[in-house]
């Protein structure tokens, strides 16, 4: 009698499908749509054996990785990515070989498979950060599980397979400079990003970052509806894979949804951008300072300029607000240097020469081997004693002090009111040279004479130009206390000198980041100098309604808003 083996394979391929979990019941899907707009909301429903949890990885197909030369057409790594992305593989445990899709997200019932909630704390000064155990303030974040080991559900993660590849996945989604170099959607705290946007679960969670997304799952059935709302940046034409419970189930593509900045990587109307220019350059100009701060607060915070994938943001964001503080003072210059003739030339061209020389040259050692946090800290401190110093020129004892000032105010407080009374328009007064020397320059401004020593702004002029090309700047929110405190002049002449430091930094520091293989998103750029240009014209009108008081004030305001700036002593803004 012939032996029969069926019933032991049969036995066997059961024993196979009880054990891995998945049954004769395979996952099956579909995507509600198969083109959608950035900031769509994509839907996935189906069905996957009962009683698993659900596992939905929406991959985006190309990959990236740090030895390609473009990724979408666009040049994928830049000189400064080049040494620093190798540095943070090693110590994250990653090569330049590995390949992560920049945009990735994790749809399921179980995020304890990937890692956990937990507390977060953010913001203040390093200094502080020891002291208050991480920060000023408290939140929660995701953090993914520190190697692919730990990961209970490691086979649904798709195109994610391997531990390098599951380090540099959670190194690009945890660490501010891999979101800021290779993802570009974080999720924020007020205006803080604390992580990237990975594993999700059902908004009734609760969690910031689970919000817009719903998972319906009936364990009993396996029936799914999974649904979550797209990156409202997402490049167009990006394609993503779906994976449903570890199997490929298709794939969608998002496509364009607005105006697109190439470089900037982002959607956003050039006419806003024009208008927040207009309102930038018309501050910069009346103040002299703080223009490119400003502009770099509005593409951070407004634009949030973001850099093609493999490019630091801040190396799209620089070169781009160089564009404000080199037109927004041509746009005013007209009117200081030729109509009204306050522009002291000896002591602007010295400071210009400085600004170049600390700019293009000594600047770019700064970028590289200085670090920004202690940097921008130190600099913080800097510019509200600054600020403090200021205000303390106010005073009726420091105005009694500054003579020549106090008559200047007199003087044209009383032009003001005449002109008030008159129905006419007041008459800024000129500079009259009184002595040019190399050491020592003299003129007159309202019939009161000031002296400043040139050679010592040209000294001054090289550390404002490292500042500048290390951010990016123009650097007259240096540029103007330094002025008004050390050479004791009035807000109305250390303007229009301001300007001209700023016009010689932004040359500088553009020159840098062009030789240096960075260039600004054009679109972007040419909105800045439309609006800066226009805004430098406002600015030079409007300055002559405030008195010196006023500016001052409003210039000590500035120097404490980057005060909490420098420090990250604020989020909401």
């Amino acid at each position: 009698m012939k032996k029969s083996y069926w019933p032991a394979i049969f036995l066997a391929v059961m024993a196979v499908f009880i054990f891995t979990g998945q049954g004769f019941c395979q996952p099956t899907a579909k995507i509600s749509a198969s083109t959608y707009k950035a900031g769509d909301t994509v839907t996935i429903e189906g069905t996957i054996a009962p009683g698993q949890d659900l596992y939905i990885a929406i991959a985006q197909q190309k990959m990236f990785k740090g030895n390609i030369s473009e990724f979408a057409g666009q040049k994928s790594v830049g000189n400064y990515e080049k040494k620093k992305l190798p540095k943070h593989g090693k110590k994250a445990g990653f090569t330049m070989d590995t390949e992560i899709p920049p945009l990735f997200y994790m749809l399921t019932t179980n995020r304890d498979a990937f890692g956990k909630d937990t507390k977060k704390k953010f913001g203040g000064p390093s200094f502080l950060k020891g002291m208050l155990g991480g920060g000023l303030y408290n939140t929660t974040m995701f953090k993914l599980k520190k190697s692919i080991d730990d990961v209970s559900a490691k086979d649904m993660l798709g195109p994610i397979k391997t531990a390098e590849q599951w380090n540099m996945f959670k190194w690009a989604h945890e660490k501010k400079y891999g979101i800021n170099t290779i993802v570009k959607e974080g999720n924020k705290k007020g205006k803080v990003v604390i992580f990237s946007r990975s594993v999700i679960g059902d908004a009734s969670s609760g969690n910031y970052w689970d919000k817009g997304t719903s998972i319906k799952l009936d364990k009993a059935t396996g029936k799914f509806t999974a649904s979550f709302k797209s990156y409202r940046h997402t490049a167009p034409n990006t394609a993503f894979d779906v994976y449903v419970n570890g199997a490929k189930s298709g794939s969608y593509t998002i496509e364009k949804n607005g105006f697109w900045l190439a470089k900037g990587y982002r959607y956003m109307n050039p006419l806003w951008i024009i208008i927040g220019a207009i309102a930038v350059g018309t501050y910069f100009s009346m103040i002299g300072a703080a223009g490119g701060m400003l502009m770099g607060a509005f593409q951070a915070l407004v634009v949030q300029t973001a850099g093609p994938v493999g490019i630091n943001s801040a190396n799209v964001l620089r070169p781009s607000n160089i564009a404000l503080t080199l037109f927004s003072p041509l746009g005013s210059f007209y009117r200081f240097a030729v109509v009204e003739k306050r522009v002291a030339w000896p002591v602007g061209l010295s400071f210009g020469a400085g600004i170049f020389i600390g700019s293009i040259w000594l600047g770019k050692y700064v970028t590289q081997y200085v670090s920004m946090k202690a940097y921008k800290e130190w600099l913080g401190i800097l510019v509200v004693l600054m600020g403090i110093k200021t205000l303390m020129e106010m005073t009726p004892a420091a105005m009694e002090k500054r003579k020549n000032i106090k008559a200047m105010t007199k003087k044209f407080n009383a032009a003001v009111k005449k002109a008030k009374e008159t129905g006419g328009a007041v008459e800024m007064g000129s500079i009259e040279a009184v002595k040019t020397g190399l050491t020592d320059y003299r003129f007159k401004f309202w019939g009161e004479e000031f002296q400043i020593n040139p050679l010592l702004f040209a000294i001054l002029g090289i550390i404002v130009g490292i500042v500048s090309r290390a951010f990016g700047i123009g650097g007259g929110f240096l540029l103007v206390p330094m002025m008004t405190t050390i050479a004791a002049l009035p807000m109305y002449v250390a303007v229009p000198i301001s300007l001209i430091g700023t016009c010689f930094s932004s040359i500088g520091s553009f020159i840098g980041y062009v030789m240096n293989g960075y260039l600004p998103d054009m679109m972007l750029a040419l909105a800045i100098i439309i609006g800066g240009f226009v805004g430098g014209m406002l600015g030079s009108r409007f300055q002559k309604m405030f008195s010196e008081k006023a500016l001052k004030i409003i210039l000590a305001c500035t120097l404490f808003f980057l005060f909490f700036r420098f420090l990250k002593i604020e989020y909401w803004i």
